[in-house]
Order: structure tokens, then C-alpha cells, then sequence
């Protein structure tokens, strides 16, 4: 009688060459899945990129001494001083009066007459002489520029208490558009005389920059710098201010309330104004004894 084989005889070897295939066929599955890069290599998750923070020194400090002058139009010509200090998020505002008098190189100067005999470096010669500082550059504008600055800053609402055609004239707040802002910070009758339309000014431009939106501004700030420097009469030059830009965004963006402003100290003498020494050693004292040692003025 014949002996019945026995079946785990087949079996080990069916299964064991079974199981070997699936090794070889997923093997090889698995090695072309990892080279695709489909499965396989660091599961780790890629860090974030690392966010680029803009930021602001002391070397970016600077001082611009704005002149506005429309003669075809006979209006009153006006200067501002902005002094900007990007790292403490603030600008400062001076209005300085036509009829300022000092001696400077030996003659007795005013402001206007600086200006009218050596043009917009005439007046920041006087700037620089009078008031102990260095103004780095100017601007000087006209009207359609000065309406243009006034658009991109988006106007203001002011106290207006002059009786000027157009504006209520009784102290309370009114919306100011570009033209009736031009029209305020050159009239020419004003009580207080020129130390008062220097204060209008000044703090015509804090208050419109303060309440500006000035994310919108640092966003467009390319477009705006291109447009204005296009229309004014200037030393600023594009090299300039990409050398403060960052600095100058990181100020709009991270600010509030960025913008202030100053009256010069002094005394009337007859149709000249005679400025105190001492309002020029507390403005060097604060805005521009600046190092990179100095803690921000809370």
C-alpha cells in the first residue's frame, strides 16, 4: 500500500515562495514610491519661513525744511521744519515765521529775506545758523504739489476761529479739504501775525498726518515719493530715500500718534520777531542730541 504524501511538504514551500515575492514585488514598490518622493525621506515639518522685520536707528534721523511759494498766485510764502526720528516713531513740526531775525554771517537776516536773496539754500542756511542744527535737505513746493501732499495725506479736521470766506470761523472742528487747507496756512491777516500762521501751519500738518491712515501711506509710500518728487523743486534725491525707507515704513507702521508739533519762543520787536536762544537748546537737546545708547522719550 502507498504512503499518502504529506501535504505540509507543499505547503512551506508554496507559502515561502509566496511571501518571497511579496518581498521582491513591495521592495521594489517601496524603492520607486521613495525615489518619486511620494513615501519615505523626513517626515519632519520644513520651519516657516523667518519673518522679515524692518527696522529703525538713529543713523535714519533726518531733518527736511519744507518751503511752499506760489508768486504767480501772490500768496504768502511759508516754511516748515520736519525733523523725523524713525526709531522713537516721531516727527516733530515747526512752523517757523517769514519775519524771524538773526545775524547771521555778520548781517541781520529774516527768514524771507534769506530766501528771496539766496533761494531755498538761502533759508536752510538761515535754519541751520539761527537754530544750531543741520537741515540735511528741502522741498520746495507749488501749489499743485502742496495739493497733491495734502491729497495722499487725505486732509484734516481743524478748529478754524479766523474769519476766512469758506471755513466757519467760530472755533469748531471742520473738515478741510486740500485747497481750503492752502488757503488757511497762507492767509495773511491773522491776529497773531506771522507766529501765528507759523503755528497754523505746523499744527495744521501734525494733526492731518496724526489722524491719517498711515498704513495706507507706508503701503503706496513708492508711488507717492515718485509723484511728489516729480512736482517739487528738491535736493532729495531717489538715493535718499531708499536710504530711509524701511526706517520710514517701520515709523507708519508701527506708530500712533507719530506726528507733534512746536512754537518757537521769542518776542515781537515793531514787524520783526526775535526768537529765544532758549527754545533752541531745549529743540537740539531733544530731537537732535540722538545716539544708538539713548532710551526712547516715553
Amino acid at each position: 500500500m502507498a504512503k499518502k504524501k504529506k501535504s505540509g511538504s507543499i505547503a512551506v514551500p508554496y507559502l515561502l515562495t509566496i511571501f518571497i515575492g511579496i518581498i521582491i514585488v513591495g521592495g521594489g514598490t517601496f524603492f520607486a514610491l521613495n525615489h518619486l518622493g511620494i513615501i519615505g525621506g523626513d517626515d519632519t515639518l520644513p520651519e516657516p519661513p523667518k519673518r522679515q522685520i524692518s527696522t529703525a536707528s538713529y543713523a535714519d534721523n533726518h531733518s527736511i525744511l519744507f518751503i511752499y511759494d506760489e508768486p504767480d498766485k501772490k500768496k504768502s510764502t511759508s516754511f516748515l521744519l520736519m525733523r523725523s526720528i524713525p526709531k522713537d516713531k516721531k516727527i516733530v513740526f515747526i512752523g517757523i515765521p517769514t519775519n524771524t531775525i538773526a545775524i547771521v554771517d555778520d548781517t541781520q537776516q529774516s527768514m524771507l529775506s534769506a530766501y528771496e536773496s539766496g533761494g531755498a539754500s538761502g533759508a536752510v542756511n538761515f535754519t541751520n545758523k539761527v537754530f544750531g542744527i543741520e537741515v540735511e535737505r528741502y522741498m520746495k513746493l507749488d501749489y499743485d504739489a502742496l495739493i497733491k501732499v495734502c491729497d495722499i495725506l487725505g486732509g484734516v479736521t481743524y478748529p478754524v476761529s479766523e474769519d476766512i470766506t469758506g471755513f466757519n470761523g467760530d472755533g469748531s472742528d471742520q473738515y478741510l479739504n486740500s485747497e481750503q487747507i492752502e488757503k488757511l496756512i497762507t492767509y495773511s491777516l491773522y491776529d497773531g501775525g506771522e507766529v501765528e500762521r507759523a503755528f497754523v501751519i505746523s499744527s495744521v500738518f501734525s494733526t492731518m498726518l496724526t489722524t491719517s491712515n498711515c498704513s495706507r501711506i507706508s503701503d503706496n509710500l513708492d508711488s507717492s515719493f515718485n509723484t511728489v518728487i516729480n512736482m517739487v523743486d528738491s535736493d532729495i534725491s531717489a538715493v535718499d530715500y531708499e536710504k530711509h525707507k524701511t526706517a520710514l515704513k517701520y515709523m507708519l507702521e508701527n506708530g500712533t500718534n507719530i506726528a507733534s508739533f512746536l512754537i518757537i519762543n521769542g518776542e515781537d520787536a515793531y514787524e520783526d520777531f526775535i526768537p529765544d536762544e532758549e527754545f533752541f537748546d531745549g529743540l537740539r537737546k531733544k530731537y537732535y542730541s540722538y545716539d544708538e545708547s539713548r532710551e526712547s522719550d516715553k
